[in-house]
């Protein structure tokens, strides 16, 4: 059993969103994300997808791209990135499928390990507004939530799953960093971030925690091992 990680497929098989406006590397990325993955991923093995999955508006025009991402080998934890505008009720989405499951104010369990997380905001800078501060610290609730019942349950190590990187562009500490530290928080997996934006990012250790940007074309489409 291996864990593995990808994020931002921004997939649209029920929608007309060619992702090749943003580089010629996202020319047909969704073929490239499948044989990529057929290729290393087992049935037993989970991965971690932290946001960004579907470019769909509506849940209806997501079903085909969930089913897509559930068809592929693996056990799949999703969580919630700021253009999943399709996501319905955590109830309703985790009764969808066996081998994929949905992320919000819970956790699941790789091992001796819980997957916790939130979408996550952008963290304080100068073109921060009273509006970014309300989503900012419900999101911080949000991922307390759901660090707190895996404590609850007993678990001392925390993998956490965040869609929006957890620093400004200056890589100062943030609410969400400090409550990595405080929970002891070994790895956060996240994405959100592309293109020219990734040539300045947080991959590696901080403070003890190991941060993994998971961006599919940062990873060029080809989901990497975490543990």
């Amino acid at each position: 059993m291996a864990l593995y990680a990808i994020s931002d497929l921004h997939l649209s098989l029920n929608t007309d969103k060619p992702m090749d406006i943003f580089g010629e590397n996202w020319t047909a990325h969704d073929q490239k994300i499948k044989e990529n993955w057929l290729k290393k991923i087992k049935d037993e093995d989970t991965v971690l997808i932290a946001g960004d999955i579907s470019w769909a508006m509506k849940w209806e025009e997501s079903e085909a791209d969930l089913k897509w991402i559930d068809s592929l080998p693996g056990n799949k934890i999703i969580s919630k990135g700021n253009h999943d505008y399709w996501w319905a009720s955590i109830t309703k989405l985790n009764n969808l499928f066996n081998r994929t499951k949905f992320l919000q104010n819970n956790f699941y369990v790789y091992e001796d390990y819980a997957i916790c997380g939130t979408r996550g905001w952008i963290a304080p800078n100068e073109k921060y507004t009273e509006h970014d501060e309300k989503i900012y610290k419900r999101e911080c609730i949000r991922l307390k939530l759901s660090l707190d019942a895996a404590k609850k349950e007993g678990y001392k190590k925390f993998i956490v799953m965040i869609h929006y990187p957890a620093t400004n562009e200056r890589f100062e500490d943030s609410e969400f960093t400090n409550i990595f530290k405080e929970y002891g928080v070994e790895k956060v997996i996240y994405g959100h971030i592309h293109g020219y934006g990734l040539k300045n990012i947080l991959n590696g250790d901080r403070d003890g925690i190991e941060y993994i940007m998971t961006s599919s074309d940062y990873l060029e489409f080809d989901p990497i091992k975490i543990l």
